[in-house]
């Protein structure tokens, strides 16, 4: 690997310059505030004599003192009167006969031109000291930007050589399949000729495909690490600039030092917001920087030099929107997808986030593996983070089940919100709303078994009631679905038979079995006889992300009234069947609101204690 250029050290000169600035200013300051002493003070007003008295007094021995400064003359005689004369600037005091060695009157003599003169230029060499501290300060300036101009197209991906990059296979935990594709690209890295010699190519891109949080970046990072090569990590946005050209450049000169660094690999993380589908903003298309970057990406990945050993390695969470010409074979040419972790995976990365955790003696990873269905690898980490300033905050020695449990709730739920104040009415009809909830699911046997209910105000929810699936589920049969929809309406259905009311607290129920109802009959053909084995919208979208893509019409005004007459029929037979259910427990709703009122809170096994009128097995 090529050695790393250091940069190379600040220049001081701009502090040298201002430093020696400040000294001049202070000395000027100095000279030009106090330029007499103090004890010269006492001469201002003394009285002026010739300066043949001062010989003459000199001879006699009449002074104790003559201070000469520079033409002036000061004198303290004996009795401690002051004077003062002026005598000739050629005069010196060998000359005025003021040397006598045998005479006890002490002679000073202090020249000042010198000191004056340096006061005289102080001014004009403050001057050229401030216009050359200025020059200085401008060229540096042209020297940064010229130096900014020239990088402007080097590429800004940040490197990691081989010991930098400490992430390994067993990091990486609930994507067995995604590692074992991924075991042949780190034996090429590391024995190219093993699959050289017999004529094998290695795809040159790996295209990984996720929704966000399922760990695509930490895969990534695991082949380098387990390859020990070094990795070359850029986002898809860096590339781009409002110049045209930079992003070409910034291309062209990542994929030069990932050569020079050979084997290595190049982790391009949302290329979809560089790569997607040429031509969107015109017929001609080609021509804006965006488009320009992924040409040079295609060049670069599969031009004519060969065999360069650099594995590019990409991530995003949209491939319906990448251009077909970076899918095709020799480029990304091969696509691993990541789905979000089954419970098995789930019990395992929860495993590798309690490593570096203080954890309890009972904890039961696999009972919260369970209760996490549907979350990705992020959210796991988030749970094992929360749970852990939970236990902080509580001053726990180590993180307890009761921790997990709550940050699972705070994470799936929303944090809890015990200052919204309900008055007594709101309460008690969120009661018996979350408790009708509760019953129609517990009732239908399609339905997931029941968690949790709760009146605590959880987001923007007055209660919850929480509905957890056994096991991971792939397919969902009509049953389900319609099970589904009564649960959903038996909130409604419980505040209609208790108040004989209604209010808006079941508009988020209605919406989802609404959505479940429409599904039905447009997307899975589960409608009655006039919709048949047909499904109704053209996507316009893609449904990689969860959510559902913009439909065109493709169907008749007729079909249209007949999904509309489907959906609400069995809307309305399912209220009707939640309805007759909570009628015939009423007994039940209200002991278990009753309960829950004074609880705020019941769990599973509470619940059925009461409803069934025994304690229940515990789950396994």
């Amino acid at each position: 690997m090529a050695a790393t250029k250091s940069r190379p050290p600040k220049s001081k000169s701009w502090l040298l310059s201002i430093v020696l600035f400040g000294s001049l200013i202070a000395m000027s300051l100095v000279s030009l505030t106090n330029p007499q002493r103090e004890g010269d003070k006492k001469f201002v007003d003394a009285p002026e004599v010739s300066i043949s008295q001062i010989t003459r007094g000199y001879s006699e021995r009449k002074f104790s003192k003559i201070a000469v400064r520079d033409n002036k003359v000061f004198i303290t005689t004996i009795t401690g009167a002051v004077l003062q004369s002026y005598k000739e600037s050629r005069d010196t005091v060998s000359q005025l006969g003021w040397n006598d060695p045998n005479n006890s009157t002490v002679v000073e003599v202090e020249n000042r031109e010198a000191q004056n003169m340096l006061v005289a230029v102080l001014p004009d060499l403050l001057f050229l000291l401030l216009v050359i501290c200025g020059l200085i300060w401008v060229f540096r300036g042209i020297a940064r930007s010229q130096s900014t101009a020239m990088s402007f197209g080097k590429s800004r991906a940040k490197v990691a050589d081989a010991t930098q990059v400490k992430t390994r296979f067993k990091d990486v935990a609930g994507m067995e399949e995604p590692k074992e594709e991924l075991v042949e690209v780190v034996d090429f890295l590391k024995n190219p000729k093993k699959y050289t010699n017999i004529g094998a190519k290695i795809p040159k891109g790996v295209l990984l495909v996720g929704q966000p949080g399922t760990g695509k970046t930490l895969l990534a990072r695991a082949v380098a690490g387990e390859a020990g090569v070094p990795f070359f990590s850029i986002a898809g946005s860096e590339f781009v600039e409002m110049f045209v050209g930079v992003g070409a450049s910034r291309v062209r000169d990542l994929f030069s030092k990932a050569k020079r660094n050979a084997p290595c690999i190049i982790f391009i993380d949302e290329i979809d917001a560089v790569g997607r589908q040429r031509g969107g903003a015109g017929f001609g298309g080609g021509h804006d920087e965006r488009e320009q970057t992924l040409n040079q990406i295609l060049t670069e990945m599969d031009g004519f030099e060969q065999e360069t050993n650099v594995i590019v390695i990409a991530a995003t969470n949209r491939p319906d929107v990448l251009d077909q010409a970076l899918l095709r074979p020799g480029r990304f040419d091969r696509r691993i997808f990541i789905d979000r972790p089954d419970l098995e995976a789930r019990e395992k990365i929860l495993e590798v986030h309690t490593r570096n955790k203080k954890m309890g003696t009972k904890i039961n990873l696999t009972t919260i593996a369970q209760k996490t269905v549907g979350l990705a690898g992020a959210d796991l980490e988030n749970i094992m983070n929360e749970a852990a300033i939970f236990a902080a905050k509580r001053k726990h020695k180590a993180i307890s089940q009761q921790d997990i449990d709550d940050a699972v709730e705070k994470v799936a739920l929303g944090p809890e919100r015990r200052s919204r104040k309900l008055s007594d009415k709101e309460t008690g009809i969120t009661a018996y709303h979350e408790v009708g909830h509760a019953i129609v699911g517990h009732l239908c046997k399609e339905s997931d078994p029941l968690h949790k209910i709760s009146i605590v105000s959880r987001g923007s929810a007055l209660g919850v009631t929480w509905f957890l699936p056994k096991e991971d589920q792939f397919t969902t049969s009509k049953t389900k679905f319609l099970d589904e929809i009564c649960g959903l309406l038996g909130g409604r259905a419980a505040e209609q038979l208790i108040f004989n009311e209604i209010t808006t607290g079941a508009s988020n129920d209605l919406e989802r079995a609404s959505a479940i109802a429409r599904g039905m009959a447009m997307r899975y053909g589960m409608g009655d006889d006039h919709l048949g084995l047909v499904t109704y919208g053209e996507k316009q979208g893609s449904m990689y992300q969860g959510s559902d893509p913009s439909l065109s019409r493709n169907y008749s005004e007729e079909q249209a009234r007949n999904i509309d007459d489907f959906v609400l029929e069995t809307i309305n037979e399912q209220y009707i069947r939640a309805l007759g259910m909570l009628k015939k427990h009423q007994k039940k709703l209200d002991e278990v609101t009753k309960i829950l009122l004074k609880t705020e809170t019941m769990s599973v096994e509470e619940f059925i204690e009461i409803f069934d009128d025994k304690k229940p097995k515990k789950r396994k």
